[in-house]
């Protein structure tokens, strides 16, 4: 069985620029992996090409192939979360086991009151 999980306290996904957010990384795997990342990324998603930039990463070495990790980040100031009619921000929790291909995403969103901006 391969599971990852991401969980939020309240199930909270919107928050502030600047603030500090507290997760449980979760996963069990089928084998053990070498390491197991989380990271805090945005990228945009719309016309043109798309940009990923990966922010801050977590790392967890030698980990056992079940475990559970809490992990904080502190969220940049910007770019804010945004919806447009050309482009979008969309910033996301990852949590990858390595070397392999499992990974799980969950969005979250990063603006003014937690309320993503939409333009257009």
């Amino acid at each position: 069985m391969k599971n990852l999980e991401l969980i939020f306290a309240h199930d909270m996904t919107e928050f502030d620029p600047g603030a500090e957010i507290g997760f449980i990384a979760s996963w069990d795997l089928e084998s053990v992996p070498e390491s197991v990342e989380v990271r805090l990324v945005w990228n945009t998603s719309g016309k043109g090409d798309r940009d990923l930039k990966v922010v801050k990463t977590v790392r967890f070495d030698s980990p056992a192939a079940n475990d559970q990790k809490d992990v904080t980040f502190t969220l940049p100031w910007g770019p804010y979360s945004f919806s447009g009619k050309l482009i979008s921000v969309i910033w996301a929790i990852e949590l990858i086991a390595l070397p392999g291909r499992d990974s799980m995403r969950r969005e979250i969103t990063v603006a003014p009151r937690g309320k993503e901006v939409v333009v257009g």
